[in-house]
């Protein structure tokens, strides 16, 4: 029998916990974050994102999308963020896009599997259906990874590994018909 103090306990201790948010993406990715390009003829716009009660000791952050349904082997990054002070809890809708300006300073967007620096939103090949899109937030214990805005995903993803202290994630879908 569960008593009222284990589920006061319990749902206190979920509130409690790191958590990833966004006012603008929900369950389904739309032309709004869609790439523009390859194909695709989306607004690229990277979702505002929100996050609180990181562990003790974070020094950074970072945020990574990730589709593991591309047909590639090793599926396929689409952002990759990092060197994010410990002091920002959040993204502004676009701040994805190098140009905007939005980007909190002194961090770095690399490059992703499109080439490109900065956010590259879902682009499914047509007929595919659909893709899981892996939005991740990484409290890190290092206020700096020691990479470059032209390191690559695998690299930037070993140095993650290596610093995090917990995660916290959103899932979008999408698909092209």
């Amino acid at each position: 029998m569960i008593s009222i103090f284990m589920l006061i306990t319990i749902h206190v201790n979920a509130q409690n916990t790191f958590t990833l948010s966004s006012t603008t993406l929900a369950g389904q990715a739309t032309l709004q974050e869609e790439f523009s390009g390859f194909g695709c003829v989306g607004k690229n716009e990277s979702p505002q994102l929100s996050w609180k009660n990181a562990p003790e000791g974070t020094k950074s952050f970072a945020i990574t999308m990730y589709d593991p349904d591309a047909p590639t082997g090793s599926g396929w990054w689409h952002w990759l963020a990092f060197d994010i002070s410990s002091t920002i809890h959040e993204l502004k809708a676009g701040a994805g896009n190098i140009n905007s300006g939005l980007f909190p300073k002194n961090s770095i967007q690399s490059v992703t599997d499109y080439g490109i620096k900065g956010y590259g939103g879902p682009c499914p090949p047509k007929g595919h259906g659909l893709h899981q899109y892996i939005i991740t937030v990484y409290a890190l214990k290092t206020d700096k990874l020691g990479l470059t805005a032209e390191t690559n995903p695998a690299v930037v993803g070993y140095y993650l590994g290596n610093n995090t202290l917990a995660k916290a994630s959103i899932v979008a879908y999408y698909h092209r018909k």
